[in-house]
């Protein structure tokens, strides 16, 4: 329960408004009225949230915002209260409730002609979409000591080529993409997705990555960050267009890469795999060429490379196939899309031959 872990209150009563901390699981009734709340201010729930801050008058919710992993979301307040430091409020008491939950670093996505409201709560512009959507940090600085951190692994070269992978999990597919990025450049950088949304565990796609490219010369394994921007935990519920979510997330996360990280480690390039099977990792490739190397920028152009997939037996190597291997237990196939400490790891810790495995994503 929530008033286990916030220390400072679960409820109290401020003028005419009763403030909360209130969970989904404690209060069956909380969702239906928070969604027709956000509905009427022209919002949407989001998902992955069932912690509020909630605010009512006369027993009526008037204001509420919700906190999803590291993100504070479905921000809210009545028109009737705005202009009353309500969201100030709000905001100090949802990172208060993070914070009993030991998440300290915050990020807060919002319009644009909103960013003023949240830097007045302590919350510092990172990128924007320009008229769309914003996203900010509660630290002027996290995003810069993280690329100083980078920056102290940054290697001399003219090309210095990137790679970004989910691994999930890691197959001979990745091993060739890095292995042909690196014969392309003075050195390269592999960054791994650190979101916990996939079937296989960070922690566990990170070290099948260290241990697929330990023999590669001229290359760095980069641990998972929260400036890789996460799509589990990214927002909609102000998007009204549905179309555009992905094309936001997309921009957003690519416009960290060319402005922060890439500078940071002098990467000119960034090295992807075609995409024969997925449309939206198509789009995503397409998308990748359209921030980092044609929209205006301060920064340097980061040019994109697409690498002709691995095949076997004719058929491009796919992450989402070793999944349906496992769900078979098809180890001899599975034998010949992935490195033997895939399918050592596969077999102790994610083989259940009496359940079905979710697939989750490549």
């Amino acid at each position: 329960m929530i008033q286990d872990t916030y220390s400072e209150y679960s409820s109290f009563t401020s003028g005419d408004l009763d403030w909360a901390i209130e969970s989904f699981g404690d209060n069956p009734k909380l969702q239906p009225e928070i969604t027709e709340f956000l509905q009427s201010c022209d919002l949407e729930l989001d998902g992955n949230l069932a912690d509020f801050v909630t605010v009512r008058s006369a027993k009526k919710l008037v204001a509420c915002a919700g906190m999803g992993e590291n993100v504070i979301k479905c921000v809210a307040v009545s028109p009737t209260l705005r202009g009353q430091n309500i969201t100030l409020r709000l905001i100090s008491d949802v990172t208060n409730l993070a914070a009993d939950m030991g998440r300290y670093q915050l990020f807060l996505y919002t319009k644009p002609d909103n960013v003023e409201t949240f830097s007045r709560c302590g919350f510092y512009p990172l990128v924007e979409m320009s008229g769309v959507i914003a996203l900010m940090e509660n630290s002027p600085v996290g995003l810069s000591r993280y690329c100083q951190s980078l920056a102290q692994q940054r290697q001399p070269g003219q090309t210095i080529g990137s790679v970004v992978m989910n691994a999930n999990p890691f197959t001979f597919g990745h091993q060739y993409l890095a292995q042909q990025a690196a014969d392309n450049c003075d050195w390269l950088h592999v960054f791994v997705v650190g979101e916990n949304s996939s079937l296989i565990t960070y922690e566990d796609r990170y070290a099948l990555v260290c241990e697929g490219l330990k023999d590669l010369p001229r290359t760095t394994v980069h641990p998972g960050s929260i400036y890789m921007i996460s799509k589990a935990t990214f927002p909609s519920y102000f998007l009204k267009d549905r179309g555009i979510v992905d094309q936001c997330h997309t921009a957003l996360d690519l416009i960290i890469f060319r402005e922060h990280v890439a500078p940071a480690l002098g990467i000119t390039h960034r090295f992807v795999g075609t995409e024969p099977f997925c449309p939206v990792t198509r789009k995503y490739n397409e998308d990748m060429k359209r921030w980092l190397i044609h929209e205006p920028s301060m920064a340097p152009v980061v040019t994109v490379v697409e690498l002709e997939r691995k095949a076997q037996s004719g058929t491009a190597i796919s992450a989402s196939e070793v999944r349906r291997c496992l769900r078979a237990d098809n180890f001899d196939h599975m034998a010949e899309l992935v490195p033997q400490a895939t399918i050592d790891l596969l077999r102790a810790k994610y083989f259940d031959p009496g359940a079905r495995v979710a697939t989750g994503t490549g």
